[in-house]
């Protein structure tokens, strides 16, 4: 686990082929499987396949339901996908090759963000490295058919 200037991040070795696991990445309806924040409720008319530019919905609920549009703003196939909201932050997914399956980076970037002080103020970073550690358990467990802990 990494902490640099507005970043945080995880990593996580999934044994499974880069291509399996970014296939799911780009998957908007798959992203509630994954979701280790605990706020997805579920994606909403989207594409089937995330690309560059794409812009996707997810219904969402912290304390109360909203929902958020995202673009992607990251991507090479196989390797990354990242996506942003209004609020400008960025998450980020890499994926490696490495002995015993695929490195998965997953990667809260808040550099761009029209408010990072807000974002620091509100301990967003600490949340969302918790979260990111819980979507990378759940991310393997669905890719792998093994279990994971539920929201």
């Amino acid at each position: 686990m990494s902490s640099t200037s507005r970043q945080v991040s995880d990593s996580r070795v999934i044994a499974a082929s880069a291509a399996d696991i970014f296939n799911v990445l780009a998957d908007p309806s798959k992203h509630r499987e994954f979701d280790g924040s605990g706020s997805l409720i579920a994606a909403q008319g989207n594409p089937p396949r995330l690309q560059m530019g794409s812009k996707f919905g997810m219904k969402m609920k912290i304390g109360l339901p909203y929902t958020m549009k995202n673009t992607v703003v990251e991507f090479e196939e196989g390797r990354q996908i990242g996506w942003r909201h209004i609020g400008r932050h960025i998450w980020r997914y890499e994926l490696e090759a490495v002995d015993g399956g695929t490195k998965v980076t997953e990667t809260f970037d808040w550099a761009p963000a029209l408010s990072p002080w807000m974002i620091e103020k509100t301990g967003s970073p600490k949340k969302n490295l918790a979260s990111i550690e819980k979507s990378l358990e759940r991310l393997d467990a669905y890719v792998t058919g093994g279990a994971a802990s539920g929201n």
